[in-house]
């Protein structure tokens, strides 16, 4: 069976849309990754589309867009990160909380370091599940 995890944050156009990029760049096809957000932007941050180049993941082709009941259906895992009582909440499910800055209205070098402890909460993430980096 695949797992799925769904990050979820305000505007699923920064944090959490990093996370699902690293998500499906380790894992591949081992595991099913979903993001969305409580207000949704116009479109992904472009300073955390520059972050994730630098680490060779295009999210430039990714749309903000709310979390929808059937992906909180599917989601084995559900990683939230600063939507605080936005966040929805599905009895019988793991939650995580991933208390990380938000990266809108930062440069470059302020979002390289949140970029770079989602990629580590994502590899430990995926250790967990069993699924071996890809």
């Amino acid at each position: 069976m695949t797992p799925s995890v769904l990050f979820l944050c305000v505007h699923n156009a920064g944090r959490s849309q990093m996370a699902l990029g690293f998500l499906r760049h380790h894992a591949g096809d081992r595991a099913t990754a979903y993001s969305g957000g409580s207000a949704p932007a116009d479109q992904v941050n472009p300073v955390a589309v520059a972050a994730m180049a630098e680490r060779g993941i295009d999210i430039a082709g990714e749309r903000p867009r709310r979390w929808a009941d059937a992906d909180l259906e599917a989601a084995d895992v559900v990683v939230t990160m600063g939507c605080g009582d936005e966040c929805p909440y599905v009895p019988g499910t793991r939650y995580e909380d991933w208390p990380l800055d938000d990266p809108a209205g930062r440069d470059l070098d302020a979002v390289r370091p949140i970029r770079d402890e989602i990629e580590r909460r994502v590899l430990a993430l995926l250790s967990e599940l069993g699924i071996p980096r890809g």
